[in-house]
């Protein structure tokens, strides 16, 4: 005697060794010998013998047609028997019997078990729903091996250019197109990246680390949009002076310009005028939204993307031929540079011009001071470099190794970078930076003193951020320290602009003290102003590398910062040397570039000699 019977979710057969009642002990075609519940046995036969009897049941099963069955088999719970009966229209043999519970076992979408042989057929609406289901996972399996098949072959499915932003940046891991890019690379023995950029889907690797930024930060897209015209009031009176501006020839938002007048009595009046977008900028504007939104201008190799819409800046840049909106600090200057008195006020100030460092440095530089050709501003430069030079003592941190430390520029033209440098400490660094520093600091001691709410740069204890407490800035040797001299490019200096201006006005400043308003924009602006920064330097490594590429440079020089922290000449960066030998910091050594990959950023550059000295 056989038995058919059910163990660990599926069926067997075995031939009966004894007979327990409630129990069997059998042996199984392979001559295994197993003991079994009696209750697991559904059904007892002679014939056929055992050889073939498994194929022949699930060659039966195959053959059954799983929606006649469902309609014949009604809707309440039903023994197999039964149901075998009405299928095959008389009792079924052992492997009729055997092929329709296999089929039965098979198919849960169709009848639910509800026991041993026992089953119900699925509501009409229920089984609609899990065939859908499967079919839905049929075709998106078919769709998954042919995405997978065609990266295989470096060929971009025709559907994945509305999925690449997400595969890209952000892949979403149940996604069909992530698991298909992830089957293939691994089989490519690529990254997801590579493989994509094997297969075109990333023409530009600038506008990859571009588009990567810009999904974070500027998901809106980096241009301005609808009308964001703002006015310069009418009413300003017209300063007594001519001020001159002093950038590098890409800058647009021109923040800051100088005067200098000699007194009757001897002494000098030093202006510094900074543009005034808080005058045309209200509070509840458009303007102030994108501003408040922006929070920065963000800057990188060849292009950036500013604070505010050209159409705002025109109206407050400092350009040249213009009388400006500007917000005024006066300082009256004894002939040794002491600071008698000081003044702030909301005017009109005419610039004369806009210098430019690419012109102006062969002219006013260390060797040419006091000798040399004469050029325009040449007493009004050298009288302020004097007078920076004594502020920078009067605050106690003269650095005497600024100069020593390049200052790099990038221009991109025609997809070509440039890359040129300066040396930072020159007499144009010093005047410009002493000027910002006498400006913040004066109109920070001033809020501070009023008890206006501001937001100020501090440094304590070596770290240094963003506060509304009017601390000091240790590092540069101030009480206090505003950023309020770049209000057309950083939102936090427009902030502070509005208060001062309100407290020169004699007005009620618009922000008040210690407001969640004033702690959240210090929040936010420190999170962008980092990832900017961030940005810039990651865009600045990408055009060296282009560089290097572009040049054909294989071997570079630089100068060992610690360990094997290796400072390049000629560019900004900074790399990891590999197996260099222990060598003291400022030691130069020469390293060869390896293995440039521009999408991951990555490079490496193994030790190839010492400098000789």
């Amino acid at each position: 005697m056989h038995v058919f019977f059910e163990e660990d979710g599926g069926f067997k057969v075995g031939t009966i060794l004894a007979d327990n009642t409630t129990s069997f002990q059998v042996e199984t075609l392979h001559g295994k010998r197993a003991k079994i519940k009696a209750g697991n046995v559904l059904l007892q036969f002679k014939e056929p013998a055992l050889s073939g009897f498994m194929e022949a049941a699930q060659a039966l099963a195959d053959g059954i047609d799983l929606s006649f069955l469902w309609e014949v088999s009604g809707t309440e719970e039903f023994e197999h028997q039964s149901l075998g009966r009405d299928y095959f229209g008389h009792a079924p043999n052992a492997v009729e019997t055997a092929g329709l519970l296999l089929r039965l076992h098979s198919a849960p979408m169709y009848f639910y078990k509800k026991g041993r042989g026992r089953y119900k057929a699925a509501p009409a609406d229920a089984l609609k729903a899990a065939l859908a289901s499967e079919e839905r996972k049929r075709l998106q399996a078919a769709l998954l091996a042919r995405y997978v098949e065609e990266l295989r072959s470096f060929h971009l499915p025709v559907e994945f250019p509305a999925h690449l932003p997400a595969l890209l940046y952000a892949p979403e891991k149940n996604a069909v197109e992530t698991k298909a890019l992830e089957q293939a690379a691994t089989a490519c023995g690529l990254s997801a990246l590579h493989l994509l950029a094997k297969c075109g889907a990333i023409p530009s690797t600038h506008d990859f680390h571009l588009n990567r930024f810009l999904r974070e930060w500027f998901p809106a897209g980096p241009g301005f949009s609808g009308s964001l015209d703002c006015l310069a009031p009418a009413d300003l009176p017209l300063a007594a002076v001519s001020a001159f501006s002093i950038d590098d020839e890409t800058t647009t938002e021109i923040d800051d310009a100088f005067s200098l007048q000699k007194l009757d009595n001897g002494d000098y009046c030093v202006g510094i005028h900074i543009a005034a977008p808080a005058l045309g900028i209200a509070l509840e504007s458009p303007l102030e939204a994108i501003a408040r939104r922006r929070l920065s201008t963000v800057y990188m190799p060849g292009q950036k993307i500013t604070m505010l819409p050209d159409s705002a800046v025109e109206v407050f840049t400092l350009k040249q031929g213009a009388a400006c909106p500007a917000l005024s600090l006066y300082l009256t200057v004894a002939p040794d540079f002491s600071v008698r008195a000081m003044e702030s006020r909301v005017e009109q100030v005419t610039i004369a011009a806009n210098l430019r460092h690419e012109q102006l440095e062969p002219l006013f530089n260390v060797e040419t001071i006091g000798q040399g050709e004469d050029y325009a501003y040449r007493t009004e430069l050298e009288w302020l470099w004097q007078f920076a030079n004594h502020l920078e003592v009067q605050r106690g941190v003269k650095d005497t190794g600024r100069g020593l430390i390049p200052e790099y520029s990038f221009k991109v033209i025609e997809d070509r970078v440039q890359i040129t440098h300066r040396m930072r400490g020159t007499p144009i660094d010093k005047v410009v930076a002493e000027m910002m520093i006498l400006a913040n600091s004066r109109w920070g001691d001033m809020l501070a003193e009023h008890k206006v709410a501001a937001i100020y740069r501090a440094q304590t204890s070596g770290k240094t951020r963003m506060t509304t407490e009017p601390l000091g800035h240790q590092g540069l040797g101030v009480a206090h320290y505003t950023w309020s001299s770049s209000p057309l490019r950083r939102y936090i200096d427009l902030v502070n602009q509005r208060q001062l201006i309100a407290l020169v006005r004699g007005e009620t400043p618009p922000y008040r003290v210690k407001t969640e308003e004033l702690e959240g924009t210090v929040f936010a602006f420190e999170q962008a102003y980092e990832a900017y920064n961030d940005f810039q330097r990651q865009m600045e490594k990408y055009w060296v590398m282009r560089y290097f590429q572009q040049e054909g440079i294989t071997e570079v020089s630089g100068a060992v910062i610690r360990e094997n922290l290796v400072r390049l000449e000629n560019v900004p960066l900074v790399v990891k040397a590999i197996a260099m030998p222990e060598a003291a910091p400022g030691t130069r050594v020469k390293l060869t570039l390896r293995d440039m990959d521009l999408l991951t950023l990555e490079l490496s550059c193994p030790f190839l000699s010492l400098v000789p000295v």
